[in-house]
This record gives structure tokens, C-alpha cells and sequence, in this order.
């Protein structure tokens, strides 16, 4: 049966508590340095006959890596990952050990932030003087678009700038795509970054005042593997 897979990890030293899975218990498949977090039981090909079944495995698959994380440091992987055989999980984890482990290296102690900047609604007549006729009418509403073009400009330019400015200080941000005109950065922050994090963000609202940023919770590393 096809191993479903979770994450990559260090071998632990001691204990962990592995979290219930989508449908059984969980376990882990070690070679070596490195190992991975698998339910060997599952039947992925039945959760896709049923959308509410498949919408749960999806929203466990999330709370199996974070439940996980809170312990240790992992390589989440995306949800529906299987191998085709225990040893087919093997050979892949022996052929990209040493890959695995300095990307582990890389986020161990540190965990993702996502930096999302939503654009304030722009203020303008939305519209024109009824009053307005004829040449009067024509400027008014040249004005409002000139209004609305300079102020995307601002946008773009703050964005670009705040890119910039976050790069500085937590080096390969990961950009995300824009969905609905928000856009969405990710970062990778240490443990003891995290309150340092917060007054960044007080910093980066005052040089952006056309966005709105918000600031998710410390998640594992989704983007950074």
C-alpha cells in the first residue's frame, strides 16, 4: 500500500508524541539521520469519493504538521503525498538526506510568518457631480481617474519599497500571489525574532498607510522546503 506521508525530520533522540491521524495511527520510517512521518493505513483514493471526507483529511493532513512542529523541527509536505512502498520511501529519503538535513538546519528554531498587506479602500468620489455638463463633466471625470491612477502608483510603490525593506532584515522572503489585490509575504523568523517581529510590523504600517498589514500566527515552515 502507498506510504501517505506528512513531513520530514530529524530522527528524534527521544520520545515524541506523534498526533492521531486522518484515519489511524501514525508512524515514523527512519533511515539513517532522517526520517518521515507516515499513516501507513490510509487509503487516500477512498478520501476523493467524498467531498466532506476529503475537506477533513485536508484540514487533519494540516493539524498532524502542526501538532508535529510544536515539537520539533520538520519539512512539511503538501497534502495527497504518497510513495508507492515502504522502500520506495527509503530510497528517497537516502538519496536526499543530505538535502533534508540542511534544510532542517536551515529552519530549525525558526518558524513562518505570513505578512499579509490588504489595499485600503481609495478615497474617492465614486460619483461625479450631477451638476457637471458638457467640458465640466469630462474633467471631473478625468480628475477621479488621475486620482485613482496615482494613488495604485502609491500602492505599488509602497509595496515594492516594504519588499525591500523586509529583505533586509529576514533574508529570502518568500512572495506569494497576489488573490483579490492582497498580496502576501512569507517569513522565516527565529524563535527569539518573534517579539522583535511585531514592532517591524508597527514600522511597516506607518510606511504603508494606502495597505492594511496583518500578521498570522507562527506556523511551520510551509514555504521554506
Amino acid at each position: 500500500m502507498p506510504m501517505y506521508t506528512y513531513a520530514f525530520l530529524n530522527t528524534p533522540t527521544s520520545a515524541i508524541e506523534l498526533p492521531s491521524g486522518i484515519v489511524s495511527a501514525l508512524e515514523l520510517v527512519t533511515c539513517d539521520r532522517l526520517s518521515a512521518l507516515i499513516e501507513p493505513e490510509l487509503s487516500f483514493e477512498t478520501l476523493q469519493d467524498h467531498d466532506a471526507q476529503l475537506v477533513q483529511a485536508v484540514l487533519t493532513h494540516d493539524r498532524v504538521i502542526r501538532e508535529l512542529f510544536e515539537q520539533t523541527a520538520l519539512l512539511p509536505l503538501r497534502f495527497g503525498t504518497r510513495f508507492l512502498s515502504t522502500e520506495g520511501l527509503l530510497a528517497h529519503l537516502q538519496t536526499h538526506t543530505q538535502e533534508y538535513l540542511e534544510k532542517l538546519a536551515r529552519v530549525t528554531g525558526k518558524a513562518e510568518y505570513t505578512l499579509k498587506l490588504t489595499p485600503l479602500v481609495l478615497e474617492i468620489e465614486a460619483t461625479l457631480p450631477t451638476e457637471a455638463q458638457g467640458r465640466e463633466y469630462f474633467l471631473a471625470k478625468k480628475r477621479r481617474f488621475q486620482s485613482q491612477y496615482e494613488q495604485q502608483q502609491q500602492q505599488t510603490a509602497e509595496w515594492q519599497t516594504l519588499v525591500q525593506a523586509i529583505a533586509q532584515i529576514y533574508p529570502g522572503p518568500v512572495l506569494g500571489e497576489a488573490q483579490d489585490g492582497s498580496q502576501r509575504v512569507y517569513l522565516l523568523v527565529s524563535a527569539q525574532e518573534g517579539p522583535q517581529l511585531y514592532e517591524h510590523l508597527q514600522t511597516w504600517q506607518i510606511q504603508c498607510p494606502h495597505w492594511e498589514l496583518t500578521l498570522s500566527e507562527a506556523l511551520p515552515p510551509y514555504h521554506f522546503v
